[in-house]
């Protein structure tokens, strides 16, 4: 995994629950470049259209509460976010997105700090956040040894196979 992320950012508000991510009314849709394409829209219709790929959301406290839906994580790695950055996550989609190899990271504080459009640069090893156009930095929490393994790994589906491979050929 790259420890460095740039890229243009979206701001979403508050409390931004799982149905705002990805509603309800998609979960029986089972192509991932649709469902990206419903992503956010319970806040916008707009954003999923024209969020930049590669880009990153940037949240306000509380991201992803609400019910425990893998549908929010997947939505946003469809969608072609590359990191989401909150003030606070509920701790389940914090998890499911760790599992799913979407990159939560807490900043407090941020959502005050940045504008729709700006650029950020993302730097997991120095556990900070640079705004490219002011060039203000704010500190990141860092995440734990084992997160990181798995989301290096793609997820830990991904990370669970590797480690039966490897037992497998073994033996």
């Amino acid at each position: 995994m790259n420890t460095k992320i740039t890229g243009k950012i979206i701001v979403v508000g508050d409390n931004i629950d799982t149905d705002q991510i990805y509603p309800g009314r998609f979960l029986a849709i089972t192509d991932p470049k649709e469902i990206g394409s419903h992503c956010l829209c319970g806040v916008s219709e707009d954003i999923a259209p024209n969020f930049p790929k590669g880009g990153i959301v940037v949240a306000g406290r509380n991201f992803g509460c609400g019910s425990s839906r893998e549908h929010a994580p997947i939505a946003l790695l469809n969608m072609g976010a590359s990191a989401v950055l909150a003030d606070s996550f509920a701790r389940i989609f914090f998890r499911n997105a760790v599992n799913l190899g979407l990159l939560p990271v807490i900043c407090k504080g941020i959502s005050r700090r940045v504008r729709d459009g700006q650029t950020l640069t993302l730097d997991l090893e120095a556990g900070n956040v640079t705004v490219e156009e002011t060039g203000e930095t704010l500190c990141c929490e860092r995440l734990g040894d084992q997160a990181m393994k798995i989301l290096e790994a793609g997820g830990i589906k991904p990370m669970m196979r590797a480690r039966f491979k490897k037992q497998e050929d073994r033996t």
